[in-house]
């Protein structure tokens, strides 16, 4: 992967678990943002491809990312709360 590619991945995990955050009111440093960001997005795709759904282009990527890292938030929250 060239660098560019992961600088990217980076900043689009952090913008993901940041808005992700504002949405579930789950406030958190920029690590966990971009943790939160990454594992969501997989977790969205994963959830939309079982879903029949296909995101094509960037916009619809980042929704259905924000979707997934919503949805790891809230599963975080029923176990170890």
């Amino acid at each position: 992967m060239h660098l560019f590619g992961l600088l990217g991945s980076l900043i689009m995990g952090a913008l993901v678990g940041w808005i992700a955050g504002k949405l579930m009111d789950a406030e958190g440093s920029l690590l966990r943002n971009i943790i939160v960001g990454i594992i969501g997005s997989a977790v969205g795709g994963a959830a939309a491809n079982l879903l029949g759904f296909y995101a094509y282009g960037w916009i619809a990527n980042l929704i259905v990312s924000i979707a997934g890292a919503c949805l790891f938030i809230w599963v975080g929250r029923k176990l170890f709360r």
